[in-house]
């Protein structure tokens, strides 16, 4: 239903968009220039001054509605762009808690002297969680000051209303911002471009607010074809004269033993690694570059407790901690929410009015194809899906609903306990807890102190060495000492993107004073099971608390590649395996989960998911769903990002709300 959302500073720059179709960017300099440079507003609305958006009368313009909204302070203006065929009760809320959100996060950065850009691509997380919480409240009654019918429909009159001017402001022009979701410290996941994570580029003269002189067809088609025409002069083909074609060299592949270990001969050309002397006694020297590794605000993903742990946060917590700060501060609040929340419950009660039925089976059949068709298109796998239905539908034949609920809403509470109930734990999730039980075990245990072993599997791709290098500086918070050890010796590149990863943690430690990390490597072509090994026997050494274990990446289906794994937990013994899965990924989750989950022997099992890439889907994030429904391991964090920072915890209630949106 919305078109576009854009946050804009006084300059011209556009510091944040979010677009969901293909609109002209002529609507947004329109904007500019009717109501803010031409002054084509009544006086006393928020244009000058800040205050709701619901101030404001909406700008129209073709067939579409804007309304926003201004942070006079740091000098900007929050643009809603949506169909004026549609009628969106909630489009002033969103952009007064979008101004919230946006102001306390990067309002430091924006005071700061000299300052145009900010780096605002993890916004993305906070404006989808409100966004559909307010989507699913539509049904709010309007304010009193938007129905009133004072729109703004731009003319070729002007009408000057105010003697003081406002500050003028150029036409709206888009600066070289970096890509969204683009890290330099991660290169394990490479995010996919959408439509709706930045602005399109247009051409400087499209920008322009007046338009162009028209061109004939006759021309625009001569234009086209001097632009073709250019472009193959330009492309170095003309160069190319046919020919004896010229025989390519081809890859050579890697051969496999019958252990499932590549051969050693193979093994030596592949590695590119530089290895120090005494490597196969320790870890490597690191490597001393000065890296600029921009600080991280450790309140910004995380609390930390009375007895000075740290704990992640959970999204939906921070978007609703950061709201009710602001809220408080309004006084004159109280009243307008206390009408609305009674003129919603009014309605609702008359909506609702049917109750006490006795579900029969045309009536749960028929409601739960359409549950199952939503479960899907949430990205629940078909299986879990039509299991959730089955069960669902057995309990609720012959169930007499509420006096005042109807059919509908008695099912929908039914499969939202039903999924709270499968993404709920039934086990601790403490990690720091557990990790404390082994590094200082108590005096009637008998037990040795010894490092803490984490091992991330999954498949090729997911981001397990992002995720790793993210939990790790979960725990470097939480000051303690941990060792990566590098044992995917596969994969060409990765343990030079655990060196990267390990100098910045470094950096980052040493710059907050918390914790310590090493890297332990041996190269390409090993056993990963010996590396593990190593790596272990050197952490109890060193008086390491934590040893993470990175592996290679390999395909769910091949049992050849799969089979090493019972080898490496053998070796490893660790104390948590945690499988990296997909957010993106559909119904093969459930054959990903299930195959990882028996792997590692008879006695062995998955501890744990991770879910990566949950900024990219919305929503639809029923992977989870499916995963923990075919295995019933419970989800222990959840990645929004590629900064070591965008790792969270797991809200279910969050995540339910999500899925029946």
């Amino acid at each position: 239903m919305l078109e576009s959302f854009e946050v804009i500073s006084t300059s011209g720059v556009v510091l944040w968009s979010r677009y969901y179709t293909h609109i002209s960017p002529n609507l947004i300099n329109s904007l500019i220039k009717d109501v803010f440079i031409g002054e084509k507003v009544l006086p006393g609305f928020a244009a000058v001054a800040d205050g709701s958006a619901s101030a404001n009368p909406p700008y129209k313009r073709d067939r579409f509605t804007l309304k926003w909204t201004t942070a006079k302070e740091l000098g900007l203006i929050f643009v809603a762009v949506y169909q004026s065929l549609l009628h969106l009760s909630w489009i002033d809320k969103l952009l007064d808690n979008t101004k919230i959100l946006f102001v306390d996060l990067f309002g430091d950065q924006l005071r700061k002297s000299h300052t145009s850009i900010v780096q605002c691509q993890n916004f993305d997380g906070y404006f989808n969680q409100q966004l559909k919480e307010l989507e699913g409240s539509g049904d709010q009654p309007l304010s009193p000051q938007s129905e009133a019918g004072s729109e703004f429909t731009p003319s070729s009159s002007e009408v000057h209303g105010s003697n003081e001017a406002a500050p003028p402001m150029p036409i709206l022009k888009h600066s070289h911002l970096p890509a969204p979701n683009s890290n330099a410290t991660s290169t394990d996941v490479t995010p996919i471009p959408t439509l709706d994570t930045s602005r399109p580029p247009t051409p400087a003269n499209v920008l322009s607010a007046s338009p162009g002189p028209r061109t004939s067809r006759r021309a625009k088609k001569a234009a086209a074809v001097a632009a073709l025409s250019t472009a193959r002069q330009s492309s170095g083909d003309e160069a190319r004269r046919p020919g004896r074609p010229q025989k390519e060299s081809v890859k050579k592949g890697r051969k496999w033993g019958p252990d499932g270990i590549a051969d050693e001969d193979d093994g030596a050309i592949l590695d590119y690694s530089a290895i120090s002397p005494g490597l196969e006694d320790g870890p490597p020297l690191q490597e001393t570059i000065s890296s600029a590794v921009m600080n991280i605000n450790a309140d910004s993903f995380g609390t930390r407790t009375g007895k000075g742990q740290f704990v992640l946060k959970d999204l939906d917590d921070e978007v609703h901690s950061i709201l009710n700060g602001a809220n408080a501060k309004k006084d004159d609040q109280a009243s307008s929410g206390l009408v609305g929340s009674g003129l919603t419950a009014i309605s609702g009660m008359f909506r609702n009015i049917i109750g006490g039925k006795v579900l029969t089976d045309d009536d749960v059949n028929k409601a739960m194809r359409g549950m199952e068709e939503h479960l899907i298109k949430k990205n629940v796998a078909r299986e879990a899906a039509v299991r959730l239905c089955e069960g669902l539908r057995c309990e609720l034949v012959g169930v007499k609903t509420g006096n005042f609920e109807s059919v509908d809403a008695t099912i929908r509470s039914a499969m939202a306990s039903a999924l709270q109930k499968i993404l709920t734990p039934t086990t601790s999730l403490d990690l720091l807890r557990s990790i404390e039980a082994v590094n200082q075990p108590s005096a009637s245990s008998n037990n040795r102190s010894r490092p803490y072993v984490i091992s991330i599997v999954g498949v090729n791709g997911v981001g397990k060495s992002t995720n790793l290098s993210k939990l790790a500086f979960f725990l470097l918070q939480n000051n303690l000492k941990i060792l990566i050890a590098a044992c995917d010796t596969f994969r060409s590149g990765a343990v030079e993107q655990l060196r990267v990863h390990a100098r910045n943690l470094k950096e980052l430690s040493q710059r907050e004073g918390r914790g310590s990390v090493e890297l332990y490597e041996k190269g390409y072509g090993k056993d990963a099971a010996h590396v593990a090994r190593d790596a272990r026997a050197y952490a109890t050494v060193a008086g390491v608390n934590v040893v993470l274990m990175d592996t290679a990446g390999r395909r769910h289906n091949d049992q050849r590649l799969m089979s090493s794994l019972e080898n490496f937990a053998e070796a490893a013994q660790p104390d948590k395996i945690l499988m990296v899965g997909e957010a993106l990924v559909g119904s093969d989750s459930v054959a990903q989960a299930r195959n990882f989950n028996r792997a590692f022997g008879r006695n062995r099992r998955l501890d744990g998911f991770i879910i990566s890439k949950c900024d990219t889907v919305g929503d639809m994030i029923g992977s989870l769903v499916s995963m923990v429904h075919a295995t019933g391991i419970p989800v222990v964090f959840m990645g929004v990002g590629q900064h070591y920072g965008d790792l969270r915890t797991l809200s279910v209630d969050h995540t339910v709300k999500l899925l029946m949106s």
